[in-house]
């Protein structure tokens, strides 16, 4: 939603480069933690047709397989801890009646995931952060949903990284959530990186840097597969107008 309405708003600057950069860096100020804005707005800047490539970008979003990956590759039966309560992740889930899903509560929305899920005929259940650690241990995958991913991080919700470590230290299978948009090459990932953590206390933030060697896959555009082989779609391009604050 937030790509589809930036697009919208940007190509009216189409014809105005000066402008353009301008609202972009505003878009980016107000949503930095949003992978999928950092590309749509560099797409933008450094193409040729800026309005053709706002309508090219929405429409891989569009087209975005993620979760009709997610659905397919999901194991039978399966027991799945989610972190949070990521939109990437919830949609699939509700189209699998076999699983078994715990929620780990830790934006407070858990309660209202667990009853769409509920609602959809899958067995579900929410549990504070307390929980984690039997939450992890008893899963056959551990589910988290990535705002952005360079190529070592990944910017995630605050609390995953520790479900992440221990999820890798006990042999549970972690799977990054990353659909279209959210892999950025290293120098628009450090971008990101360093005007978040200038912009938050890291003892509050809601975000949190896990490390992708602490990831099994990623599920992303090409499917749900190796780290290595879901980076190498990152598509970005470097549009250094970003890395300043808006005016």
């Amino acid at each position: 939603m937030l790509v589809n309405e930036a697009a919208r708003a940007l190509t009216a600057f189409h014809d105005d480069p000066a402008g353009l950069v301008a609202a972009c860096r505003r878009i980016i100020d107000r949503q930095l933690t949003c992978g999928p804005l950092w590309w749509l707005c560099a797409r933008m800047l450094c193409a040729h047709d800026p309005f053709i490539e706002a309508r090219a970008a929405l429409a891989e979003v569009e087209a975005d397989p993620t979760r009709k990956e997610l659905v397919r590759h999901l194991p039978d039966d399966g027991h799945v801890t989610v972190m949070g309560s990521p939109a990437q992740s919830l949609a699939p889930l509700r189209r699998r009646g076999d699983l078994s899903v715990v929620i780990v509560d830790l934006d407070g929305e858990g309660y209202s995931a667990v009853r769409e899920l509920t609602d959809a005929g899958v067995d579900a259940d929410l549990v504070d952060p307390q929980a984690t650690g039997p939450a992890v241990m008893t899963s056959d995958v551990l589910l988290l949903e990535a705002f952005a991913v360079g190529p070592t991080h990944a910017l995630v919700a605050a609390g995953s990284a520790p479900a992440a470590a221990m999820a890798a230290r006990s042999g549970v299978p972690v799977w990054l959530i990353a659909g279209a948009g959210r892999l950025l090459p290293g120098r628009m990932f450090d971008a990101l990186e360093d005007r978040w953590s200038t912009s938050v206390d890291p003892l509050a933030a809601a975000e949190e840097l896990l490390p992708l060697e602490w990831c099994d896959r990623i599920a992303g555009i090409r499917g749900v597969v190796e780290v290595a082989e879901a980076l190498g779609a990152t598509d970005c391009p470097i549009a250094p107008e970003l890395f300043r604050l808006a005016g």
